[in-house]
């Protein structure tokens, strides 16, 4: 099967002119003429990674974070990024990344994490004309406490730790949440009415939140790892002919805790 044709799968959900304009989704090793028998669906493009997919005999990896930002200005076993590349290209592997244009699809990272912890009346946060943009809102089922609402999520998203702001002296009634690194939308999160905003990558003076509303960084990891699980679907409910599996690598989150 052409690789293009499991791209087509996954942008007929999230299609690449969704993407930031800094981003790079799409292909990032091979192109959609190339033949696929098999594809394992990761979070970070990494050389265990390519190693799983020659493990299990996978010849295409699809990954939420592109292998490749910005420029490179040399490619060599001396970085991360260069061994991958060497490591796909000696296993003939096609490389395939879907990030901000799964971003901002309702159903995609944000709106999955939302499912998770039980929101109901979903909105995109920072919607376009179209309805799709980064971030969710929505509304618990009942008022919670802050206290509560933390222990739910950790629960429901299996952290190990998060942090948080002041907390609130009123119960949670809505709340805005957005996958990833998360910081700029804090004021759209304000305006849209959240009790509270839960994100990652939050620093340290985004804590001394907007008046009425609390922060809660569960880390960039945990908020868009089940958009691994998505990603499979995907493939598997429009390709069902083609074997697609999910990573061990996919589990490991590269930020440690003491």
């Amino acid at each position: 099967m052409k690789a293009s044709v499991i791209a087509a799968a996954i942008e007929e959900t999230a299609p690449l002119s969704l993407q930031e304009s800094w981003d790079n989704s799409g292909f990032c090793i091979g192109d959609g003429s190339c033949e696929v028998h098999k594809a394992i669906v990761g979070f970070d493009c990494t050389p265990a990674l390519i190693e799983e997919a020659v493990e299990v005999g996978a010849d295409m990896v699809i990954t939420h974070h592109p292998l490749i930002f910005g420029g490179i200005r040399k490619i060599s076993e001396a970085t991360m990024t260069g061994r991958t590349i060497i490591a796909a290209i000696r296993n003939g592997i096609t490389v395939y990344a879907c990030h901000t244009n799964m971003d901002k699809v309702p159903g995609g990272v944000s709106g999955t994490t939302a499912a998770r912890i039980g929101l109901c009346n979903l909105r995109v946060l920072d919607s376009d004309d179209d309805g799709n943009g980064l971030g969710i809102i929505g509304d618990l089922p009942e008022p919670a406490a802050p206290e509560a609402f933390l222990l739910r999520m950790k629960e429901s998203l299996g952290l190990k730790t998060l942090r948080h702001s002041a907390l609130s002296r009123t119960p949670l009634r809505r709340v805005a949440l957005c996958g990833g690194s998360g910081h700029s939308l804090i004021g759209k999160a304000a305006v849209a009415g959240a009790d509270i905003y839960v994100s990652g990558d939050i620093s340290y003076h985004d804590f001394y939140a907007p008046d009425g509303m609390m922060i809660a960084d569960i880390g960039h990891f945990e908020s868009e790892a089940e958009i691994i699980g998505v990603i499979c679907d995907i493939v598997r409910e429009k390709i069902p002919n083609f074997a697609v599996q999910s990573a061990k690598t996919s589990t490991i989150n590269p930020v440690y805790y003491f």
